[in-house]
């Protein structure tokens, strides 16, 4: 088993690093590059066979993977667009998993209808890793990325639910529409309730309790998973509990963290969460020869016009759905038509062809069980293993390498980024009008009489004079002006270069203590954090 062989995992994840680095410098997603790279590691003579127990693959890359996203995700945001979010989470996969369950069940011999809902619920959910780590950089509109990753938090939920389900009537035989509806909602609103109460109990021990930004970090990290154990515990949704408690605690973080446990949540997290889609997205590639191996009557060729089929089933499914899903309401309903804007058929498509699947279809696929409960082999798992795992490679690869020439051709970005550079320059003139008052207010005396305290309120005064002209300009020529500010940037993040080397300097000499040194290096790694992050959409 993969978890007692140390070496391999940690070789595992120096190449999951390499591997990303070299597709940042071919410039190809990591999500591809990732399974491409598994897949002509899994050919090299010697690679030991790789193999997770099922039960553990829920439990170690669900919670985290989740909590990540929910945090990620703007409540705001996502309360704005929770029509087409809730059309894309709960009735597309309903949907896709009905659709494939035929198609499976008409193409497949003895592949009863089952086994396809089994099929349909793994891999009915597109994954907002591979979507938004493809579109990253591609100037792809804040809308559709914000739909994608609200998508994959109800999405995962849904589908997880719907292949919970499909277990429980091949091992029983028995399915009952009713009683399964019945079960649905108690699951759901019962993992939803848990993640609550859960969350509840974290707010107040990092709001009320003296905690320290390590143990800020501890408590993050072992929060998602006690809420996926414990809603699993009483056989409710843990995904939805995860979900419903990241959403909870994000919404409230402003009140929950110093700035150190900030940046220190946010590096950690950056960190595991790349790590751990890293070693599933890799993981795919390496397991797919095993799986290949073992998929006893069917031959390769057979398997594979299986998966291509099903493959495009999923991604003419979501296109079939997304498209009506747009403008039917707003046909049909006016308060719809008043209150949202037209989504527009450019950005429309690109949300029905952004339906990359990943890491949540191959964690459900590696959970299906490997025995029936009489102790015989579970039927056509290596077969769902396969198919699911050549649908995460079509879309990826399909999908995700079209999306770039896509974007270029629909040219849907640049209105998108008008408004949101309109909006960080509006909001700058705000924070800066707020400072003046309040030094106004409490400092008017100082200000007078005390340079120091002047120069401070001249720095905000010429930061909203010169945002006001820039806003101007913008409205006045219909783009957005850079003035001199790029030019700017560059020398202040020289400055901070400068007084680097300097402190490199001051550290080889040895004349001040290392401690001060290091103080000021991290003055300056903060300072170059906050320069990177100005830097404006290219």
């Amino acid at each position: 088993m993969i978890q007692d062989n140390l070496l391999l995992i940690l070789s595992l994840l120096f190449t999951i690093s390499m591997l990303t680095m070299l597709s940042s410098k071919v410039k190809i997603p990591y999500p591809i590059f990732l399974v491409i790279g598994g897949i002509l590691i899994s050919l090299i003579p010697g690679i030991p066979n790789i193999s997770l127990d099922p039960e553990l693959v829920f439990l170690i890359f669900l919670p985290p993977l989740l909590y990540a996203a929910a945090w990620n995700t703007s409540w705001k945001d996502f309360w704005r667009f929770r029509r087409p979010i809730s059309m894309l989470g709960f009735g597309l996969v309903i949907f896709t998993s009905a659709a494939v369950a035929l198609v499976s069940n008409a193409i497949i011999p003895d592949f009863p209808l089952a086994y396809g809902f089994l099929l349909g619920g793994i891999i009915s959910p597109p994954d907002a890793v591979a979507a938004t780590s493809v579109l990253q950089g591609l100037k792809a509109p804040k809308r559709v990325v914000t739909i994608l990753e609200g998508e994959s938090l109800v999405n995962d939920a849904a589908s997880l639910i719907v292949f919970r389900f499909a277990v429980a009537a091949v091992l029983t035989g028995q399915f009952e529409m009713l009683t399964a509806t019945k079960t649905f909602f108690l699951v759901a609103l019962m993992g939803i309730a848990i993640g609550l109460a859960i969350a509840l109990v974290v707010f107040a021990i990092h709001r009320f309790m003296p905690t320290t930004p390590a143990i800020d970090a501890g408590i993050s990290l072992i929060t998602p998973y006690i809420m996926y154990v414990t809603a699993e515990h009483f056989h409710y949704s843990g995904v939805l509990s995860v979900v419903t408690g990241g959403l909870f605690l994000t919404y409230h973080s402003h009140q929950l963290f110093s700035y150190e446990s900030r940046l220190n949540l946010l590096s950690l997290w950056a960190t595991l969460i790349f790590l751990l889609n890293g070693f599933v997205f890799i993981l795919i590639g390496l397991e797919l020869p095993i799986i290949i191996d073992g998929l006893g009557g069917y031959s390769v060729s057979e398997a594979i016009l299986y998966a291509v089929i099903i493959s495009l089933v999923t991604i003419l499914i979501r296109i079939i759905w997304v498209f009506p899903g747009a403008y039917l309401p707003r046909l049909l309903v006016k308060s719809i038509r008043e209150k949202e804007q037209n989504p527009g058929w450019k950005a429309t498509f690109l949300v029905a062809w952004s339906g990359m699947r990943g890491v949540v279809s191959l964690a459900s696929a590696l959970a299906v069980p490997l025995l029936l409960t009489n102790g015989k082999e579970f039927p056509h798992r290596n077969l769902i293993l396969f198919i699911t795992f050549v649908v995460i490679i079509v879309t990826l690869v399909l999908q995700g390498l079209s999306l770039r020439p896509l974007i270029r051709a629909l040219r849907i970005e640049e209105k998108e980024k008008d408004s949101v550079e309109t909006q960080s320059l509006l909001l700058r003139v705000q924070l800066a009008e707020t400072v003046l008052s309040f030094m106004d207010t409490n400092y008017s005396e100082q200000v007078k009489s005390i340079e120091t305290y002047k120069r401070v309120r001249d720095r905000y005064e010429r930061m909203i004079e010169v945002t006001k002209k820039r806003l101007e300009n913008d409205v006045a020529t219909g783009e957005t002006s850079t003035f001199y500010l790029p030019l700017y940037r560059k020398m202040l993040e020289e400055v901070v270069d400068v007084r680097r080397q300097e402190l490199n300097r001051a550290r080889a000499t040895g004349e001040f203590a290392e401690e001060l040194i290091r103080e000021r290096e991290r003055e300056l790694d903060l300072e170059e954090a906050r320069l990177k992050t100005m830097k404006p959409a290219n």
